[in-house]
């Protein structure tokens, strides 16, 4: 289905800057991708607990939880993939319009459908956190046995085994999870947003 004629966009009237500037902080969006088991999750809380202590206004989007509500009605096909990436940058662009940092968790297997949030967000805004972690690990940690599962047949269309994982090619931010403590990963987050005059510790 195609736009209604009748929509029409309206400017808000409290800008992004002057939001900014009641929060103290810069808004922007870290979007952290990787395999399942990759620490996507665990290290967008971590950043966020940081985040919170320096005292910035922030929100952590994780794919487990959008799928419960906004996108319920969707599966893991490739095109509900690329529309569960398109509703959530729609919403974290909202965010980041409020004025508030926003983190997403996603496996977000493309580079297409990555490309076009980092598009449609401002420039800089769209910081890529690429969670690198061998396959092999991201299968050691899954108490959930979901590997198992999409390697018997159980599961189709999952990423890793029946469903590739792009990985990205320029990403801002590279975290070896397989390698790092969470600390560590955490903090080359945070001194990046630092080093870029993001957030001020």
């Amino acid at each position: 289905m195609g736009k209604s004629e009748n929509v029409v966009w309206h400017d808000h009237a409290i800008p992004r800057e002057k939001r900014e500037a009641l929060h103290g902080h810069k808004s922007f969006l870290l979007w952290f991708t990787g395999l399942s088991g990759a620490g996507k999750s665990t290290l967008a809380n971590a950043v966020e607990h940081k985040l919170y202590d320096l005292g910035c206004h922030s929100f952590v989007l994780d794919g487990d939880n959008v799928r419960h509500g906004l996108c319920s009605d969707l599966g893991f096909s490739g095109d509900d993939r690329t529309e569960n990436i398109r509703r959530i940058a729609e919403i974290a662009k909202l965010f980041v319009e409020a004025g508030t940092i926003s983190l997403t968790a996603f496996i977000s297997p493309f580079r297409e459908d990555r490309h076009r949030v980092r598009e449609l967000m401002p420039e800089g805004d769209f910081i890529e956190v690429f969670c690198k972690c061998s396959l092999e690990v991201c299968e050691q940690r899954d108490v959930k046995g979901l590997y198992a599962k999409a390697r018997a047949g159980l599961i189709k269309n999952y990423t890793g085994i029946s469903s590739p994982y792009e990985e990205p090619e320029h990403p801002e931010i590279v975290v070896e999870t397989d390698h790092e403590t969470l600390e560590e990963s955490a903090e080359t987050v945070l001194n990046y947003l630092t080093q870029r005059g993001l957030i001020t510790r």
